[in-house]
């Protein structure tokens, strides 16, 4: 687990966890909360940082959280997306988004939430976006590239297979090891080409969290980080979940096999009905 990826030679040997995009982060008008959560995050010892255009004022709260500590930005590892699927869109996306978050660069750069057939047809045919994602790495613009993706696995593993990419940010839960798919497909593919695993929807936006059945934030953090995944993201809403994350990936002790066999199975029978993010089971 978080072997020698090359998304792990871009990040070095910190923390394997990140502050996600979502959260108080995919709102619009709360500054002041997202700042504070922000700064908990940071003091914790949080240094990768989501985010996209699509996330509501997720840029544009980093920015302003950094441009008022700017002598931290170089400690972080900052990322984004683009979900536009032509040169030009995305193009002027990766624009907005640096200036959003007032860098000249950015650590990480994903081809957002591809889903189908068609997004793979537009993304690889002329004047198709994915070839401004590799003309933004070999120009430093950005560091690191990669796909994200949460609603067919085929579509993710042709990805993974297919393009010159340094990462893939999928769904890592005991939910998707119950569905299979994302977790025995995609992942070992990943691995074998050495591109770097980011497990994202850990706690399935909240509703996968039940304190009668054991499924606690930290129980599903820490069934996650025992994945094959190099880092694990998750949003946070206040200052304390960004410090429980914090912490769960300081400590890094992995679950052992039992416990992770006990929360597969008590999600397993409704495990279809709560991912709620697949459109292909």
């Amino acid at each position: 687990m978080a072997g020698n990826s090359r998304l792990r030679a871009l990040l070095g040997n910190g923390s394997r966890v990140g502050l996600g995009g979502e959260g108080v982060l995919r709102t619009e008008g709360r500054e002041q909360k997202a700042l504070s959560m922000l700064a908990a995050a940071y003091e914790s010892g949080i240094r990768y940082f989501d985010s996209a255009p699509a996330y509501a004022g997720s840029e544009q709260y980093l920015g302003i959280f950094f441009g008022q500590h700017p002598e931290r930005k170089k400690e972080t590892f900052q990322t984004s997306k683009s979900a536009l699927r032509d040169a030009d869109g995305a193009l002027a996306d990766l624009a907005r988004t640096l200036a959003r978050l007032g860098r000249d660069r950015l650590g990480l750069w994903q081809i957002h939430d591809v889903r189908d057939w068609k997004d793979i047809r537009r993304l690889e045919g002329p004047g198709g976006a994915l070839r401004i994602f590799l003309e933004a790495r070999e120009t430093g613009m950005v560091r690191g590239i990669g796909v994200t993706g949460h609603h067919d696995p085929a579509i993710l593993l042709h990805a993974v297979t297919s393009w010159d990419i340094d990462s893939v940010l999928l769904p890592v839960s005991p939910v998707e090891t119950a569905l299979g798919g994302f977790s025995d497909q995609v992942i070992p593919a990943a691995r074998d080409r050495g591109i770097g695993v980011i497990g994202m929807k850990v706690l399935g936006a909240g509703s996968y969290l039940s304190l009668e059945a054991g499924l606690t934030a930290e129980a599903l953090i820490r069934f996650a980080l025992s994945q094959d995944v190099d880092l694990v993201i998750a949003g946070c809403s206040t200052p304390a979940e960004a410090q429980l994350l914090a912490r769960l990936g300081k400590e890094n002790v992995p679950m052992d096999e039992e416990a992770q066999a006990r929360l597969v199975g008590i999600v397993r029978p409704v495990a279809e009905r709560i991912a709620y993010y697949r459109g292909v089971i």
